[in-house]
């Protein structure tokens, strides 16, 4: 067996063990590892001290290296994360559906954990205990290949989490570490049939394409998040300009950030020079289409590869459109379905915004930002799905579980 395989079995016998885990012991576990992150963050802080070290050297874009970078109060997020994730509902063991059969058979479909979850993640060290809490509270054994860039602060984090598991009920087996950041590793758990129900991406769109394109373990695709704020005809300005500085420049290197400004064209004139001020005053370049860049000149021109691309950087593209319908037409064509906003004050094109806009989540007058788990209240989130099975958007405790069915006979026969 390879060493990965070995991994794959000791996640299978650890999975059957929390199958049967009380809800009272998980939240109690996690609660130790959030206690224990926090009293052991200066050893996380230092490993991650040595990964921006070397990614600095390495060259690293300065948007991913926020990414990498910890701080007591990211130590913090992670740990409050956690806790928050043992205080969610249990989502196993509970009863969705039942019903008595003509022939006497008592039928229940029950909640039940995926089993063992792998996910492939880049430069988030966050993302080490936001997925191990969460495959843990619904019942879940985890496989976790990190970046090479944040592997001093992963292992710390996973070792840290496993130290504190093992004094608990929970087998310490439920999270585990790829130490082999090597590409041949995540081509190896692409393939792990045997050990894994379910492959999750997060990262960046070059990372996820080669995991849905290549796994033959099932994937959930989270998303690439080249998301849009529609400011149209009968928009506040001051409200467009707040929330597109707000969903590109507040943490412009994550997928919920915004990436393209559409403007319509009867309210541009006004909107685009106020909200274009904003945003070169947060150093965001702008690149625009021909009728923007007469309205407002400190812009490079954009192409069509701009119009598809996730910058993941302070970069945004901006277009002028005729109306709402244009606007949704170049969402449809451009957006990776996530996250899409329209600014209004008419009723009527926010409903009709909201009800033919196709992404994970579509807002009206708020910024992008808040597709989040912690945000929309889901404690965390271990991936931002943008396909349509088996999930939808931010993917909590509630969306780690599957079901079976549950009969109950008395000899019944066919």
């Amino acid at each position: 067996m390879t060493d990965l395989e070995k991994m794959g079995a000791r996640a299978k016998d650890a999975a059957r063990i929390l199958r049967t885990v009380s809800p009272e012991d998980k939240e109690l576990a996690l609660k130790d590892v959030a206690g224990a992150l926090i009293c052991r963050q200066a050893e996380i802080l230092e490993a991650n001290r040595q990964d921006l070290t070397a990614a600095e050297a390495g060259g690293m874009p300065r948007s991913m290296l926020d990414r990498l970078a910890l701080s007591k109060e990211r130590v913090h997020g992670m740990a409050d994360g956690v806790t928050a994730v043992s205080e969610w509902p249990d989502p196993v063991g509970r009863v969705l559906e039942e019903y008595d059969l003509p022939n006497g058979l008592h039928v229940r479909r029950v909640s039940v954990p995926l089993g063992v979850i792998g996910i492939i993640f880049e430069a988030r060290p966050n993302v080490t205990s936001d997925c191990a809490a969460l495959c843990i509270r619904a019942g879940n054994a985890c496989i976790l290949r990190g970046g090479k860039e944040a592997f001093r602060t992963n292992l710390a984090v996973t070792r840290i989490m496993r130290e504190a598991l093992s004094d608990s009920p929970l087998p310490a087996d439920c999270v585990q570490l790829v130490t082999d950041t090597d590409r041949r590793s995540a081509t190896e758990m692409m393939n792990l049939t045997e050990y894994l129900d379910v492959l999750i991406p997060r990262g960046g769109a070059g990372l996820i394409r080669s995991v849905v394109d290549n796994a033959r373990v099932p994937v959930i695709e989270t998303g690439a998040g080249n998301c849009h704020i529609y400011v149209d005809k009968a928009a506040s300005v001051e409200m467009a300009a707040a929330i597109a500085v707000n969903a590109k420049t507040s943490r412009p290197s994550v997928c919920n950030a915004a990436e393209k400004l559409l403007i319509h064209r009867e309210i541009a004139d006004r909107a685009l020079p106020v909200i274009g001020k904003r945003l070169r005053e947060k150093e965001v370049e702008l690149r625009g289409d021909d009728a923007s860049r007469e309205i407002f000149r400190d812009m490079r021109p954009a192409t069509d590869e701009d119009w598809g691309k996730e910058y993941v950087d302070l970069i945004m593209g901006v277009r002028i459109v005729d109306s709402i319908e244009e606007a949704i037409r170049h969402i449809e064509r451009w957006s990776t379905h996530h996250s899409d906003c329209i600014v209004t004050e008419d009723p009527a094109a926010a409903a009709k915004f909201q009800a033919e806009v196709d992404s994970a989540a579509v807002y009206h007058n708020a910024s992008t930002r808040f597709t989040d788990g912690g945000e929309l209240g889901l404690g965390a989130e271990i991936g931002i799905s943008t396909q349509k099975l088996h999930a939808r958007g931010p993917m909590g405790v509630n969306q780690l579980v599957t079901y079976k069915y549950v009969i109950d006979g008395n000899g019944q026969i066919r």
